[in-house]
């Protein structure tokens, strides 16, 4: 289904890179979800670090190949250690990818989601619909940290922030669709398995930023990460009597499946 690039070729170039050099990918993301996304980086072959002292979070973010800012539980601590942090990424260099746990829940959340995108350099962000609507401006409703609607087109909503904030958007739902502002992809690959297990979200952003650290192009990297997540979640309901204990385990599983043996096939991007 790929178009304008040769998506199994483009992953195997990439998890090459990332065994060769296991980068290290820095954290500051929710209480919830930090062991699943410790445990996802280690499957893809990178290396995680989970750092939020804001006494450490500069030096931290800017020995790293990638960082990710994951709002989910935010209090005025980590809302410094994220700002710190992405700051000292942009100083060096190093790409950051943005999940904006929540944002339109509440004003508070809202308020540091919009903050961080006024002052910190994004390569890429990834939310739901709601919340990357609210991101985008459009209007949007959102439960707790779930996506009940958001008014207008998803690839609008992609490509409109995608341009606004001079990143990669990435809107994840049954079809993730990820823009650049220019071009649009659509990736297909998931199953709906990944929205009963909590954190499913969250692993999918840590993917993006493995990939991140392997280079640009950006929008490549981030479709290619979600399908590949994406494929391990199907991969996984099919092994694992379709009940969400042990398709959690079965996750973890097929994403090292996937990624260290490169079992790469059925993987759906469109672009």
């Amino acid at each position: 289904m790929a178009k304008g690039f040769e998506a199994e070729g483009f992953l195997m170039e990439r998890l090459e890179w990332i065994e060769a050099h296991k980068p290290l990918v820095h954290h500051i993301t929710n209480f919830v979800v930090m062991n699943e996304t410790a445990n996802a980086t280690l499957c893809l072959g990178a290396s995680p670090v989970m750092a939020h002292a804001v006494e450490e979070v500069e030096e931290m973010a800017s020995q790293a190949s990638a960082l990710v800012i994951n709002m989910g539980t935010p209090y005025p601590d980590l809302e410094k250690a994220m700002l710190a942090a992405g700051k000292a990424a942009n100083r060096a260099g190093v790409p950051v990818v943005f999940d904006p746990v929540g944002a339109g829940a509440t004003s508070y959340r809202t308020r540091i989601a919009r903050q961080l995108l006024d002052e910190v350099r994004f390569a890429a962000i990834r939310g739901n619909a709601a919340e990357m609507g609210v991101l985008a401006g459009v209007e949007a409703e959102i439960r707790g940290v779930d996506s009940l609607s958001v008014g207008g087109d998803v690839a609008e909503i992609a490509a409109g922030l995608a341009s606004a904030a001079g990143c990669v958007a990435a809107v994840t739902g049954e079809v993730d669709v990820v823009s650049d502002g220019e071009r649009t992809a659509r990736v297909y690959n998931g199953h709906a398995l990944l929205g009963k297990v909590t954190g499913t979200g969250c692993m999918a952003t840590t993917a993006v930023g493995v990939f991140l650290a392997s280079g640009e192009p950006y929008l490549e990297a981030t479709a290619a990460a979600l399908a590949l997540f994406g494929l391990a979640g199907e991969k996984a309901a099919g092994t694992s009597g379709r009940l969400p204990g042990s398709f959690h385990v079965e996750l973890y599983n097929t994403l090292y499946e996937v990624s260290a043996f490169r079992k790469l096939k059925g993987i759906r991007i469109e672009l």
